[in-house]
């Protein structure tokens, strides 16, 4: 796993080539959600349905078909402009299947005519042969004749000369890759007698004969699709008086054990009457119906069985992580659900005490990069606090004016520490060494603090085994449709996690935001480490190795500015997915270590790998297979199972709202954002992976601030200043 160094800021020339990359670096993601698009429809599309062949239509005029084609054979060839018939010689029998090959019952079939040395036309659909080509070529291998019966099966009657054209291609196509072979023999869906061809299956009978084809129907219908048992199937396949026939059977479309039963005893009772079971070609004493595809076409053909067969793999693996991903779900909405309830309680019971009373002055630190947008009102919030603090200011290098603005405020008990721009982590470090206090309080820049947050924040210190605190961290900015849907995150994604997680003893996170160390439990791991792009994971899993408890506290709640575009918003979860990847690996041996290490990497590893990056990486599937089942079918299953799926998660975002006291009508928008950004956040986390499997090297990109959160007042929340003037109302 690379690693690289998180910054403020970098020179203007890395920043410039970062952006040119990007693109480079978007490519790859595009375009395996472009393969994986394409590999489900064509998925889709080899599973359409078909219809059985016993659909029944209107009877249409037969004035325009010619009497000998009506009083002829079953064998009807129109190639030349020709219009004639052929019939089966007396005692030879020529069985035909349709709509094959089935992976249950054609294999059946096939093993009952060799069983009795029979040969047989399998007609079979383009569909049903790229699926599973094995079949079609045993069934050459063993010596039947394999003919068309269209590509997704649909009444050529009612079909245009292109729609023609194209089924018989792309069934001839699948045919080829299948079995090294094309065929000439054809046989349409919903065929029955030569009697019943009519005006509207004539003229595409004489279409397909100018193709090239013969058009192949039957003397005797055993109507097995009927289940009508299998002395009856016998009857109604057995032709009169010694005479030959062609006759109709099915090996899929459904449940053939009778099919096969009455084959078993049909094969061997009419061989004792004489009769012969040949394939067409041999029976009319003709050259056989099917030749060698070579060269381009050959290669093309397997090509095509190629991608049906990745595309059946992908899809059934696909099904796996859909599987996966519902357990996952639906895991850790259990789980949620039922510690975050008692996490609440715990917290919230009348006498409940983290310990004694931590009054004593606390360090606040501040980490800053051109926040001359923000600082101010940073600053300000803190000294609006009702714990007694001192702040540290650590100006990384900004070429804005931080470090003057908060100079020239003048407030007492607020330090400013100036140094070269070298990342926040070596600006936290150094504000830990300038520090003088036993608690440290880090926040962000564009942070700002409600008056009871510090006090609210370091009171689980009163526990001497508490090393760290997260708080609540909150949107500041949630009046856009972006800001609603990363509140939601927040209070949901975020906030009920942490209660989970406080449960379970393995927190895997110290927002950035808004956290609280003891510096004895700092100082022995190091402090802020810049191995990894996310330092505030990084050093909480390394103080749960240390033994330390990390614990939540829900009500010192601070209000940070959340991306506002897109790109911005990318570049954020961007940095942050590949830094939790980056601290999985670097804590890994916590798996196979002891003691309050090996605690934390059974369980706590497991469960941040399993629901901050593989669930994330699957959860947009219940959207691929939402897109799948609307356009391929089941839909109203498909869309009756999303919904349920939206309604756990509205119940769980309604009780996250709920513990937060946050105002419902902003899950408003929760459909769409389970629509779109689950979408874009599957993006980011599929280029960390890409990022990190490539070995890539990712810079800390700083995001662009307005400093539209400002300072609260006592007893309210933040408020959000317009840049028309000096306008304000409430965020919430």
């Amino acid at each position: 796993m690379a690693t690289q160094s998180r910054r403020h800021g970098a020179p203007r020339k890395a920043r410039d080539g970062s952006r040119r990359r990007l693109p480079l670096r978007l490519l790859l993601p595009l375009l395996v959600l472009v393969a994986l698009a394409a590999m489900l429809m064509l998925r889709g599309y080899v599973h359409s349905e078909i219809l059985a062949d016993h659909r029944i239509r209107e009877p249409a005029p037969t004035t325009g078909v010619p009497e000998r084609i009506l009083e002829g054979g079953p064998v009807i060839d129109t190639r030349g402009g020709r219009a004639e018939t052929l019939r089966v010689p007396d005692r030879h029998i020529v069985l035909t299947f349709d709509d094959g090959p089935d992976p249950t019952w054609t294999p059946k079939v096939l093993d009952v005519l060799k069983k009795h040395d029979a040969h047989a036309v399998f007609f079979v659909t383009g569909t049903m042969t790229s699926r599973y080509p094995d079949l079609v070529r045993r069934m050459v291998d063993e010596g039947h004749e394999v003919g068309l019966h269209t590509f997704n099966h649909p009444d050529l009657s009612f079909q245009s000369e292109r729609r023609i054209d194209w089924e018989l291609s792309q069934n001839q196509l699948a045919i080829s890759g299948a079995a090294g072979i094309r065929t000439s023999l054809f046989r349409p869906p919903y065929s029955s007698f030569a009697d019943a061809m009519d005006d509207e299956s004539w003229p595409v009978t004489e279409y397909i004969g100018s193709r090239g084809y013969i058009t192949v129907v039957n003397d005797t219908d055993s109507e097995d699709w009927q289940k009508p048992g299998v002395d009856e199937i016998i009857r109604r396949a057995t032709p009169e008086h010694g005479k030959g026939a062609i006759v109709l059977m099915h090996d899929s479309g459904g449940d053939r054990h009778q099919t096969v039963a009455a084959l078993d005893r049909f094969l061997p009772d009419m061989k004792e009457k004489g009769y012969a079971f040949d394939n067409l070609t041999e029976a009319l004493d003709a050259p056989s119906a099917m030749s060698p595809v070579t060269g381009s076409a050959l290669w093309k053909a397997k090509a095509w069985i190629f991608l049906v067969q990745a595309s059946e793999m992908l899809t059934d693996g696909l099904v796996v992580g859909l599987a996966v991903i519902g357990t996952l779900v639906i895991s850790r909405f259990v789980l949620m659900l039922l510690l975050s309830g008692a996490h609440a309680r715990r917290v919230r019971r009348r006498r409940f005490r983290w310990g004694p009373a931590v009054t004593e002055p606390v360090t606040v630190l501040v980490p800053a990069y051109n926040e001359a947008k923000c600082i101010e009102n940073t600053v300000r919030s803190l000294m609006a606090g009702d714990h007694p603090i001192e702040v540290v200011v650590i100006d990384d290098g900004s070429s804005d004016g931080t470090a003057r603005i908060v100079e020239a405020m003048g407030l007492p008990d607020v330090r400013v520490v100036r140094q070269l721009n070298a990342g926040k982590p070596a600006a936290l470090n150094r504000g830990l060494a300038n520090a003088r206090h036993d608690i440290i309080v880090m926040m962000d820049g564009d942070t700002v603090f409600e008056p009871s947050t510090v006090r609210e924040l370091v009171q689980p210190f009163g526990d001497a085994r508490v090393g760290a605190v997260a708080g609540n961290a909150k949107v500041g900015n949630k009046d856009s449709l972006i800001g609603a849907w990363q509140h939601i995150e927040y209070v949901m994604g975020f906030n009920l996690d942490r209660r989970m997680y406080d449960i379970l003893g393995c927190m895997p996170t110290i927002p950035g935001a808004v956290g609280a160390f003891r510096r004895s439990a700092l100082e022995p791991i190091g402090g802020m480490s810049d191995d990894t792009l996310a330092e505030d994971t990084d050093v909480t899993m390394a103080l749960h190795r240390a033994g330390w408890r990390v614990v939540y506290a829900e009500n010192a709640r601070a209000w940070t500015e959340a991306p506002e575009s897109v790109q911005q918003l990318w570049s954020q979860r961007y940095r942050w997915s590949y830094g939790t990847m980056q601290a999985i690996w670097k804590h890994r041996r916590a798996v196979i270590e002891k003691g309050p290490s090996g605690r934390f990497g059974r369980v706590g590893l497991p469960f941040v790998s399993l629901f901050m990056v593989l669930a994330p990486l699957l959860a947009p599937l219940i959207d691929v297979f939402l897109l799948y089942g609307i356009v391929f079918g089941p839909t109203q299953k498909t869309i009756v199972a999303w919904l349920g799926v939206l309604a756990i998660q509205a119940v769980c975002a309604a009780y996250a709202f709920r513990l937060d006291r946050e105002r419902m009508t902003h899950l408003i928008s929760l459909p769409l954002q389970q629509i779109l950004y689950r979408q874009l956040m599957y993006v980011v986390l599929l280029q960390s992976w890409i990022t990190a499997l490539t070995g890539g090297r990712l810079r800390w990109q700083k995001l662009r601030r307005t400093g539209v959160v400002e300072a609260p007042v006592a007893g309210a929340v933040p408020r959000r200043r317009t840049h028309g003037g000096n306008d304000r109302r409430p965020v919430a």
